[in-house]
């Protein structure tokens, strides 16, 4: 034994010939049992309680709520209150010239979608490539986004009025003066105008976030390869967007159907001659004015159904575009 070694421990020697060898790597073989949040059960549990509290609140905040929504539909008002009456209300709403009006408006509202989509994603861009006073821009284009919209609705109707301050300015323009507000043909197109300009600073800057994933050396080689500023949009912002868009359609659309009940009511109170009612309006009015609370609840679930499908088929269509780019 050199000098400093330590004496071997008793019973190395017998290990060593074989006696002890075998119960020891029996030993080491068998594993420890699990311990309560660690290792592989902890790793397999983190994803669920971290989503557990959203899913809670979505259960009994929205889905209950639906369901309940839902079921009260199937039941009467007035006299019948409670009382089970199938799809009397669907059938009511139906033929209702007011809803039919309000359906009608919501396809309008679809029709009108892309632009409301392209009016952000057009600035986003321009900030995106730093055109000159883009950081005053970004600050100015958000600022409507802060504001309520009875503030935003007053404000737009001194201006819109028939002897507001733009139609002085058309009529001094040589142009006759606009009814923007009390014309049927017109005021729809008026308040989702005023709409876009008092919403679009939030799909602002979701662009700009998405923006904030695009690989630049894409833009750097379309640049370098002579693409105009309209085939840079197309053939590389535009894919590299697409999930972004996708959201942003989405969003907006909801927006849309569910967001415009305050402007609604300040600047037109679903004149003229109803021109203006929204879904969202008619079941204001049924539940608030009319209580007819069974009839309101039917308003809502075709609302939501309506933003189903619109909403399906538009992530639908927009992974189509962006597999065919």
């Amino acid at each position: 034994m050199a000098l400093g070694e330590s004496p071997p421990a008793p019973g190395a020697a017998g290990a060593g010939r074989g006696g002890g060898a075998e119960p020891a790597r029996r030993a080491r073989s068998v594993p420890a049992p699990p311990r309560f949040g660690t290792g592989r059960n902890a790793d397999r549990l983190a994803p669920y309680v971290l989503v557990a509290p959203a899913v809670l609140v979505l259960v009994l905040l929205r889905l209950v709520p639906l369901f309940l929504g839902v079921n009260f539909s199937f039941t009467g008002d007035g006299d019948r209150d409670g009382a089970a009456v199938g799809f009397d209300n669907y059938t009511e709403l139906l033929r209702d010239p007011v809803f039919r009006t309000a359906l009608k408006n919501v396809g309008l509202l679809v029709l009108l979608l892309p632009v409301a989509v392209a009016i952000p994603g057009l600035l986003a861009t321009f900030i995106y490539l730093r055109v000159p006073g883009h950081r005053l821009f970004r600050s100015v284009y958000f600022f409507p986004a802060v504001l309520s919209p009875v503030i935003i609705g007053a404000i737009f109707n001194l201006l819109l009025a028939f002897d507001g301050p733009l139609n002085s300015a058309l009529d001094g323009a040589g142009v006759g003066p606009v009814d923007w507000l009390g014309d049927p043909g017109i005021a729809m197109f008026t308040v989702v105008g005023v709409h876009v300009w008092a919403t679009f600073g939030m799909a602002l800057v979701v662009f700009l976030a998405g923006f904030a994933t695009l690989d630049g050396t894409l833009l750097d080689a379309a640049r370098v390869d002579g693409a105009s500023l309209a085939q840079v949009i197309r053939h590389v912002i535009v894919p590299g967007l697409s999930r972004t868009i996708q959201f942003v359609f989405v969003t907006t659309m909801i927006g849309m159907l569910t967001s415009m009940f305050g402007l609604l009511y300040v600047m037109t109170g679903g004149g003229p001659e109803g021109s203006t009612y929204l879904p969202e309006y008619y079941i204001w009015i049924q539940q608030g004015r009319m209580n007819r609370p069974a009839l309101a609840s039917a308003a809502s679930t075709v609302l939501f159904l309506i933003m189903l499908v619109v909403g399906l088929a538009q992530i639908a269509l927009l992974r189509r575009t962006g597999r065919e780019d």
